[in-house]
């Protein structure tokens, strides 16, 4: 692998951040053009493979690897609002954070605690409100489908009438199985 200068220094910048424009203006390429010759850097064989080796350094320093994010997204995607609050006599909910395993805990988001006096005078009583939210379950879940291959996109060919040419062809199958080789 062979990297002139500017382009070993391209790679380290890139993978600060990721952002190919501002790799190439840290990296001294010119402001005018730094979007173009970023790009233009990313499609180079040596800076690609400089880049994916960069990455797994960083992965391996940090202990990533895709089991660890596989199973950090199941943690997400599968968190249930049932194992941070319990249910009170009356009926109503509270937060029991006493019991969260540390599994749980990293489905947590964000927390919020607001302490306030409800009432006047001798009425007063403190009040604590708790507020939590668990991560976006939406997003690990497609995030996990989609390492999994679960969502295939799929892609409809039509001619310029708008019908499918395949579709004698996909009839046949349908009918008969496999078409065979000289059919």
């Amino acid at each position: 692998m062979t990297l002139n200068a500017k382009q070993a220094r391209f790679v380290t910048e890139y993978l600060k951040d990721l952002n190919a424009t501002r790799a190439a203006v840290r990296a001294r390429y010119s402001e005018r053009t730094a979007k173009q010759i970023g790009s233009r850097l990313l499609t180079h064989v040596d800076v690609d493979v400089a880049i994916q080796e960069g990455q797994a350094k960083l992965a391996a320093k940090h202990g990533v690897t895709i089991d660890r994010i596989v199973s950090e997204l199941a943690l997400l995607g599968f968190a249930n609002m049932s194992d941070y609050i319990r249910i009170g006599p009356d009926g109503d909910p509270y937060t029991d954070f006493s019991r969260l395993t540390r599994e749980q805990a990293a489905a947590i988001g964000e927390v919020t605690v607001e302490d306030f006096k409800d009432g006047r005078g001798e009425d007063a009583r403190d009040v604590r409100k708790v507020r939590f939210k668990l991560a976006d379950k939406r997003a690990a879940l497609v995030d996990l489908g989609k390492h999994l291959g679960m969502f295939k996109k799929r892609v409809e060919v039509t001619d310029p009438t708008g019908k499918n040419p395949f579709a004698p062809l996909m009839e046949m199958i349908a009918a008969n199985g496999r078409p065979r080789p000289g059919s």
